[in-house]
């Protein structure tokens, strides 16, 4: 067998013969066969061998889950292949939004979509063999309640892929772990559990004391290294802490500029959400267990919903030195309290008559989640958290409304009412909780009349008369109406001793 300078090697032809091939037969013992030159076709083979296995989405990751809640110091060490079945990453593609905003390549759902087998196929193989490099985040800003902007990141479309996969694996691990009462961004919990268990928690425990506290700039200080110990103590699989760590140090694209830091992971992603409930899981969650077994003189609750939290006391020594303690447990992982957000506040069953007999007047109220939490009553005079939508939320969301009618001013009356008729069933949809009736009422009373206004701007020949725009708001604007129980009907919070806390 020879080689020429500069060619292509030819295919390789085994010298020795096999043994007892004198016959020529096919069966021939210990054959050899000899390597062909390669085409090019390396990749296919080895993916269309990987797509040939069977791999049941379903039970894949029943052992992980049963390991995991048995076993609370084991680690996994086997997770990518999970990661990088092509199964898996179909199914995650698919749930991906099809109109979200595409990242630093421009690729969006539909293009990828056109060759998704091919492409999906690709990516597996890089993930499997290490050739995977994930794409700096685009950034954008969205406004914020109180007109500060919030930066939010935009990943490329393979990488929201992966890690969508790489969520739904790692989920199967951390839901066995993570305490009852964190409700951010976790299967199956929403932010309306969150609010039921902080009412339902001050109405039936001792509270009455409200540590209301939001972490300043969670999401851009939290540190690498520390997020990464937290991980290695459930993940031994090393080339899934790697990933992890490609998409902390992929960066973000800003202006053209590609900057690059050692905190803070990047909103927007799908796996930030995750990453964050780890860190607070085990800065936060654990440590306010423990701090409540044994040193909360009477009956304490906690409810995480992301970085806003609540805490609530039956004493207010021991909220005072929570608040010092969490504070100070917080800092050792870079973190700290907003100074201007965290308060401390009287509230609960007997607050109003213990101000009363001092003569402070009513409760303070705090705000959760988009709603003013107040000491409200029943109708039978009973102690009841009323829960009313944010004035600031309603505020913002109606000057974005104003501002969006403003560009759409000069499109059909069909247009705008579908648009407008989906902004107030959204908004019922989250905020039409009991007792709050009157104030989802308003929020569509004032959408209309914003209407209103942009209709009457349109032209300066005619006006369009109040009898005649009733019609219009009623046939596009839907009616509200109460779409949420009350917190005790959809949440069951059980407090046998001083074991369980929600």
């Amino acid at each position: 067998m020879s080689h020429g300078r500069g060619k292509s090697d030819c295919c390789v032809v085994p010298k020795k013969l096999p043994n007892k091939a004198a016959g020529a037969t096919p069966a021939a013992a210990e054959a050899v066969e000899g390597r062909r030159q390669a085409k090019g076709n390396a990749l296919a083979a080895r993916m269309s061998r990987r797509s040939s296995r069977t791999y049941d989405m379903g039970t894949a990751l029943d052992g992980i889950r049963q390991t995991a809640r048995g076993r609370r110091d084991a680690k996994f060490a086997g997770l990518l292949h999970h990661i990088y079945a092509v199964e898996r990453l179909r199914a995650a593609y698919l749930a991906l939004k099809r109109d979200a905003a595409a990242g630093v390549d421009g690729q969006t759902w539909q293009s990828y979509g056109e060759s998704l087998e091919a492409n999906l196929l690709d990516l597996s193989d890089r993930l499997a063999r290490g050739g995977y490099r994930p794409q700096p985040v685009k950034r954008v800003f969205i406004d914020k309640a109180d007109g500060s902007k919030r930066p939010l990141g935009v990943p490329a479309l393979e990488d929201k892929i992966v890690q969508r996969a790489s969520v739904e694996v790692l989920n199967a691990i951390y839901e066995q772990d993570f305490c009852g009462f964190s409700y951010g961004f976790r299967p199956g919990k929403s932010a309306h559990n969150a609010l039921d268990a902080v009412s339902v928690g001050v109405s039936n425990r001792k509270v009455n004391w409200i540590l209301d506290a939001d972490i300043a700039k969670f999401f851009d200080t939290i540190e690498h290294d520390w997020l990464v110990k937290f991980i290695e103590h459930r993940v031994a699989d090393t080339r899934v802490v790697r990933l992890i760590k490609k998409w902390l140090h992929a960066g973000v694209l800003a202006d053209g500029r590609l900057t690059q830091s050692e905190l803070g992971t990047v909103q927007g992603g799908s796996i930030s959400p995750l990453l964050a409930n780890i860190y607070l899981h085990y800065a936060f969650d654990l440590w306010v267990k423990q701090w409540r077994g044994r040193h909360a003189r009477g009956d304490m609750i906690a409810v995480r919903y992301a970085d806003d939290w609540i805490a609530g006391f039956q004493f207010r020594d021991d909220a005072e030195r929570f608040w010092r303690a969490v504070a100070e447990r917080l800092g050792q992982f870079g973190l700290k309290l907003h100074p201007e957000k965290t308060r401390l506040i009287e509230f609960g069953r007997f607050a109003r008559d213990n101000r009363g007999r001092r003569g402070q007047g009513k409760p303070d109220t705090f705000d959760f989640l988009g709603f003013t939490h107040c000491c409200g009553k029943t109708r039978k005079g009973w102690f009841m958290v009323l829960r009313l939508t944010s004035a600031k939320r309603m505020r913002a969301k109606l000057l974005a409304v104003k501002t969006e009618l403003r560009r759409r001013m000069h499109q059909p009356i069909a247009e705008q009412g579908q648009y407008l008729r989906s902004v107030v069933a959204g908004h019922a949809r989250y905020f039409a909780v009991p007792c709050n009736g009157a104030r989802v009422q308003t929020f569509r009373f004032q959408v209309g009349r914003l209407w209103h206004r942009t209709l009457c701007r349109r032209s300066q020949a005619k006006h369009l008369s109040w009898k005649r725009m009733h019609k219009i708001v009623d046939h596009w604007l839907p009616s509200p109406r109460i779409c949420h129980p009350y917190p005790n009907q959809r949440l069951i919070v059980t407090t046998r001793g001083r074991s369980r806390m929600r």
